[in-house]
């Protein structure tokens, strides 16, 4: 969710993942279809969208790189965090891992962020 401290961005390609894990997705939530499709939505809604071909190629070719032998389908979303200079939200370990072990640190996870988000609140 976005609000006044975070700005959520992805590359397009976030659609086709969350579509290709869906039975995995309905699997580990224990939620329906429509709850899933609803909870989907909101998320959605909540990040901006830009565009692959906007991303430097010189990002591209560093997280290329980088996944190449890590999870080549993470390519997209390692050079957009790049390009933008942000975090990389994600749960997948062994991303994590595999970046870190090549200097790549721009990488925060769930538990990470809720930490940060509880801290703001606290501040507040």
């Amino acid at each position: 969710m976005s609000n006044m401290r975070f700005d959520f961005y992805s590359c397009g390609f976030l659609k086709f993942e969350l579509i290709k894990h869906r039975g995995k997705l309905l699997k580990l939530t224990k939620i329906s279809q429509v709850e899933l499709d609803e909870l989907m939505l909101n998320v959605l809604g909540n990040i901006q969208f830009i565009d692959e071909t906007f991303i430097p190629v010189q990002h591209l070719i560093l997280a290329e790189k980088l996944t190449i032998d890590i999870d080549p389908d993470d390519t997209p979303f390692v050079a957009l965090t790049a390009y933008l200079n942000g975090l990389l939200w994600t749960g997948d370990q062994p991303l994590i891992d595999g970046l870190k072990q090549k200097g790549f640190i721009q990488t925060i996870t769930t538990a990470q962020l809720s930490v940060l988000f509880d801290e703001l609140e606290i501040g507040d």
